[in-house]
């Protein structure tokens, strides 16, 4: 697989919960989305599960991903953990599994080994890393045995991290966007409301056209009610290059996560 085959968009579940997490899958799932995200932090994987379970969608049609928790990043507990996410889930295997934070038990020697064994048992298909550095995806690089097809970071118009993109994309490594509207406050950028308005659209759909026109780079927005199929039919707003320039020009390398906080915030 290359990175390119990862679906788009995403359907990102943080924060989802219970019984409002299993709807907005399956509501997701009913619009066309074919990528869906979890983790172990989230607490919501049996959620995640029960909504793959009363799809009508094959299992095989759906790319799944989850996150291994940063207290579980011990070798024997990366195994360990990942099956227990299996059971959750009610899968045989993910098709995507991600180092969540390079923080707390990770060890890049220790930690990435039992990735690849996990890969090797056939318990996903697919490694990834999450919240990586230019500078931790090279030392991970150089220990996995298995490609690194994904990095999920936070990524929105106030923080674009095009050197990262960049880099990333030259090592066929696709970029994951987490907080892809900012958590909503996209929707207060005046360039957006005016773009919105030529395209008869919202600037979260602005926002998120914005990602989908990206090379590389694969947004998974949260979503409830309508705005999981409006978050999709973004696909459809053409950009032209004029207005790609002027939400470029948003940069501002503002983050809403404290890198120092975020793994036990998230």
């Amino acid at each position: 697989m290359t990175a390119t085959e990862i679906p788009q968009p995403g359907f990102g579940t943080s924060g989802h919960e219970d019984e409002s997490c299993t709807d907005a899958v399956r509501r997701a799932l009913d619009a066309d989305y074919r990528h869906v995200d979890t983790a172990q932090m989230y607490d919501n994987e049996r959620a995640v599960g029960r909504a793959l379970d009363r799809a009508h969608v094959d299992r095989e049609a759906v790319f799944l991903a989850t996150k291994v928790h940063p207290s579980n990043l011990a070798a024997e507990d990366v195994i360990e953990s990942t099956e227990e996410s299996l059971d959750r889930l009610g899968v045989d295997a993910v098709d995507l599994l991600y180092v969540h934070w390079p923080t707390d038990a990770y060890d890049p020697e220790d930690t990435l080994p039992a990735f690849d064994e996990v890969r090797d048992r056939g318990w996903t298909r697919h490694v990834g890393v999450s919240n990586f550095t230019i500078e931790l995806l090279e030392e991970a690089m150089e220990i996995l045995e298995s490609p690194i097809v994904a990095n999920q970071v936070e990524l929105h118009p106030r923080l674009q991290q095009d050197d990262l993109v960049s880099f990333s994309r030259g090592h066929d490594v696709r970029t994951v966007a987490y907080c892809p509207i900012a958590r909503g406050d996209v929707t207060a950028l005046e360039t957006l409301q005016e773009i919105a308005a030529a395209h008869d659209a919202t600037p979260v759909q602005v926002a998120l056209a914005w990602h989908y026109g990206r090379d590389g780079v694969v947004p998974i927005p949260k979503g409830s009610g309508e705005h999981i199929r409006e978050n999709h039919a973004a696909l459809e707003i053409d950009l032209s290059d004029e207005e790609r320039a002027r939400i470029a020009a948003l940069d501002r390398g503002d983050r809403l996560i404290d890198p120092d906080e975020a793994a036990w915030n998230r």
